[in-house]
């Protein structure tokens, strides 16, 4: 069931909206600090993460996931390629594209990453009563749901 749009010019949905945007955003930075390859920026990051996530993808399937320009993924691939963080395979029905895959140091490097950044969240979260708790529980899939949109 969809709801109905927040009311920009209704100040408490105004008001939910702006506090939203800037924890959101504040959080956002404070993770991106939490990084365990400082060498990584963090479009690299989310651009293994997204590997791991999707699995395979040819570099315009990651440009449209990122929001980048082809070029751009392009340039951001054969960087990750340098870092021996991905590796570049023949497309399997289309001899002139490629498709990009992530390798085992990749995916040991994110799990140290998630669980870096896990642990550092965990530890801001002991800061709260159970019923803040209970409530960052309940709106973690909604949170979900609006990165997904």
């Amino acid at each position: 069931m969809l709801t109905t749009m927040p009311e920009l010019s209704n100040g408490a949905d105004a008001d939910a909206v702006n506090s939203l945007r800037s924890a959101v955003m504040r959080l956002s930075r404070r993770l991106k600090h939490q990084r365990v390859d400082e060498s990584l920026s963090p479009t690299e990051m989310s651009v293994l993460g997204t590997l791991a996530r999707c699995g395979r993808a040819t570099p315009g399937e990651l440009a449209r996931k990122e929001h980048v320009q082809p070029p751009s993924m392009t340039r951001i691939v054969a960087m990750l390629e340098a870092k021996g963080l991905v590796r570049l395979e023949a497309h399997p029905e289309d001899r002139r594209q490629k498709v990009v895959t992530q390798t085992e140091q990749a995916e040991a490097m994110l799990e140290e990453s998630r669980r870096k950044r896990n642990t550092w969240l965990a530890e801001l979260a002991a800061g709260l009563d159970a019923e803040e708790w209970a409530k960052v529980r309940a709106a973690a899939p909604v949170l979900e749901k609006l990165a997904q949109l």
